[in-house]
């Protein structure tokens, strides 16, 4: 048993809202600004600040056991066999609402658009970051 340990990660999402996710798995795939990351076991410590992106997480439970995880930027701490992502918001693919992420999809793009026609230019910046995250928890949710 100590041997399968030794193969184990655990991975913690945290949110000002509190955990949204904290399970044991042999890996998991984040999308760093710089690309994405396999974390497994024993891997060197590091910190990386992560893309609006899907978060995977491959569980030990079951070779097929996966989550997705809809995560809104933050960063992801590795060390001592222990992920922690900071989000300011993260979703389980479970509990995303398919209706609710299509219709803030529908008013990021209208936002944007109203942005353009009046060129501002940090409002299209805003709007653009929502649309990520609508985009991204759609994409989750339909895996």
């Amino acid at each position: 048993m100590a041997e399968d340990n030794d193969h184990i990660i655990t991975v913690r999402i945290v949110t000002p809202d509190g955990v949204v996710y904290d399970h044991h798995a042999r890996l998991l795939v984040v999308n760093a600004i710089d690309g994405e990351l396999g974390i497994m076991a024993n891997h060197e410590p590091i910190i990386a600040p992560l893309k609006i992106a899907e978060v995977r997480v491959e569980r030990i439970d079951g070779p097929t056991h996966e989550n997705h995880i809809a995560v809104n930027g933050g960063f992801m701490e590795f060390s001592n066999n222990v992920a922690s992502i900071v989000a300011d918001s993260a979703e389980r693919q479970r509990n995303i609402d398919l209706s609710r992420a299509q219709r803030a999809k529908e008013r990021a793009e209208k936002a944007i658009a109203a942005a353009n026609a009046k060129h501002d230019t940090d409002q299209v910046k805003r709007a653009s970051v929502a649309l990520q995250r609508a985009v991204n928890r759609i994409q989750v949710k339909q895996k």
